[in-house]
């Protein structure tokens, strides 16, 4: 077999660790640009969500774009789309022009990730793909690593526009590196747009996203929630139906109906439900109910992310070695027994604990989200690979979404319950409440509805490790 462009997987490499940081960087600074916008949260939070929607609505197209143009072209445009939104972004004078700059790096950035998983697996073969998939995982992990941190230092000690300043000499280099040394290596066919597939999956998608994205914050029975999730459902139906009726499907259904693919696919949306609920239950707790720095609760998760980093490689080489069985069902017992520990948080629990416990448990999951990927994508044939690539990511963007909304959801209504509870168990008592009082018992109440949230994940990870033990290695396409 040829051997790997291993320089030009370092471009893409470079390219895809940019988009990924950017995702990461802006939730800490959120409160910072409320106050010089003057704007609601409700209204800032739109920074974090419309980048995700536009990415959800824009990955399932990923598939259409990779098999019709050039990886040349195609990189080099969507960089240079992602590095426009970022300059927008950074001299942005009004919070309109700010969030538009962040949607059209979302446009840029949705074509990234895509574009280099599909480059990886057409270059090596089935029994070295763990190890180079690994490494792909490195740079997926790295950013989220790095960015809660970096994000939080630049915040306190420069102007929040530093955050996009700073990515745009990468953005840069990454269009010159993609002019100099990248190839057209993916095969490409002349297929034409079902507009019609556009607009579903659009409407599908985005509906779902927001739905569940926004019901984390003001609550399920809006009307809006419910009609925008009936409507993302129903859209979403339409759209499969559709896709089995075309002869060039938009995003083929076909992958589905290889057993090694779907059940990746089910372990893909309880992973990703379980990272986002970890990445958002732990700074709650840290911030909310033990009043500790964001910087310093970045500090507190960092060794996490990094060890989640620093394990994806070697996990690459496990999976090559042993297959995925074996590294899924140890993952996610240690998942399992770590997301038990995490519910029962105290006032009292230490940062040792907590740091210890965190890191331990991204540890288990490295050892379960790349490996059960990459065999899951094994079993297609080389022409389903963007659309297997493009279906793993919209499941990320979906399931992760959902997961925060429903931890997010049992966490505030388990919260609210115990603080009435307790306020009414005081005044039957005759004790009058002070201000400190009812700080305390917020407290209280919150982590309360953090435990039952991190016990409600660990139902999430004793079904994924039951599951894990179905798991069959693929050493050939089940799908031709």
């Amino acid at each position: 077999m040829k051997k790997p462009p291993y320089l030009m997987i370092a471009v893409l490499f470079v390219g895809a660790f940019v988009a990924f940081l950017n995702n990461t960087l802006m939730n800490v600074a959120l409160p910072t640009i409320l106050e010089d916008f003057q704007v609601t949260y409700a209204t800032v939070q739109w920074l974090s969500n419309g980048y995700m929607l536009i990415s959800g609505v824009l990955i399932p197209a990923s598939a259409f774009f990779i098999l019709r143009f050039n990886t040349k072209p195609l990189f080099i445009f969507a960089t240079s789309i992602f590095a426009l939104g970022t300059l927008l972004a950074a001299i942005s004078p009004n919070f309109g022009t700010l969030l538009a700059g962040r949607m059209i790096q979302a446009a840029g950035s949705s074509v990234m990730a895509p574009l280099l998983m599909n480059v990886m697996l057409i270059s090596f073969p089935v029994e070295k793909r763990g190890t180079a998939m690994g490494f792909f995982g490195l740079i997926m992990m790295a950013a989220p690593a790095i960015g809660p941190t970096l994000s939080g230092y630049i915040v306190e000690h420069y102007n929040w526009r530093m955050l996009f300043t700073m990515i745009l000499p990468f953005a840069v280099i990454s269009i010159l590196l993609g002019i100099w040394k990248l190839e057209n290596v993916l095969p490409t066919r002349k297929i034409s747009l079902d507009y019609l597939s556009v607009l579903l999956s659009t409407i599908g998608f985005g509906a779902l996203l927001y739905g569940f994205s926004t019901a984390g914050n003001v609550g399920w029975t809006k009307p809006v929630i419910i009609v925008s999730i009936l409507v993302g459902v129903i859209s979403v139906v339409l759209f499969v139906i559709r896709q089995l009726k075309l002869d060039e499907p938009f995003l083929s259904m076909e992958i589905f109906k290889a057993p090694a693919y779907s059940l990746a696919a089910i372990f893909n949306t309880v992973m990703a439900m379980g990272l986002i609920g970890g990445m958002i239950l732990t700074p709650a707790y840290l911030q909310s109910v033990r009043h500790i720095e964001p910087l310093d609760s970045g500090l507190i998760m960092l060794p996490g992310a990094l060890v989640m980093a620093f394990m994806s490689p070697i996990t690459g080489r496990l999976f090559d070695k042993f297959g995925p069985r074996i590294l899924a069902i140890i993952g996610l017992s240690i998942m399992t027994v770590t997301t038990f520990l995490l519910a029962q948080l105290s006032m009292e629990s230490s940062i040792f604990y907590i740091i210890s416990v965190f890191t331990i448990r991204t540890l288990g999951m490295s050892l379960v989200m790349m490996p059960i990927m990459t065999n899951g994508l094994n079993a297609l044939a080389p022409r389903l690979n963007p659309h297997g690539t493009a279906a793993n990511n919209t499941i990320q963007q979906i399931a992760g979404s959902i997961g925060t909304a429903v931890l997010i959801a049992i966490m505030n209504s388990k919260s609210i319950a115990v603080g009435e509870s307790m306020t009414a168990e005081a005044m039957k008592k005759g004790i009058s409440l002070t201000e400190q009082d009812v700080a305390t018992i917020s407290q209280l109440a919150l982590l309360e509805g953090i435990n039952l949230s991190f016990l409600v994940a660990t139902g999430f990870t004793v079904i994924t490790l039951i599951l894990s033990f179905f798991i069959k290695r693929v050493t050939q396409p089940q799908i031709k």
